[in-house]
């Protein structure tokens, strides 16, 4: 992706973690208990890492390809063209941008 390649891998370490205590903070205020948590952590970081893993080329994926790897995390047969089109632009402006312009606020970057 468009920041792997030019970004320090402390920096990324940084926001994954970030990213997935956020995500279990929320678990706990919905009042799972600890063995709950675990299961459902696992469950969330293996789907996190299967979507990573299949739109690690996005950009150089035909639109029938990038239809089929959302259809699946979506759990539908028919996705619409804007849902593409927006992870297309997405993509263009995450290219557009350094991370630090993304994470400042959220992360304070230690370089």
């Amino acid at each position: 992706m468009v920041f792997k390649k030019k970004t320090e891998k402390k920096i990324l370490q940084e926001i994954y973690d970030y990213n997935f205590r956020q995500l279990e903070l929320s678990i706990r205020e919905m009042g799972y208990g600890d063995v709950a948590i675990n299961k459902k952590m696992k469950t969330y970081i293996n789907i996190f890492h299967s979507i990573l893993n299949k739109i690690d080329n996005w950009e150089n994926l035909s639109y029938l390809e990038k239809s089929k790897i959302l259809s699946n995390f979506l759990n539908t047969n028919e996705v619409k063209s804007n849902l593409i089109d927006y992870f297309n632009k997405y993509l263009l402006n995450l290219s557009n941008n350094t991370l630090n312009y993304y994470i400042k606020g959220v992360i304070k970057p230690k370089f």
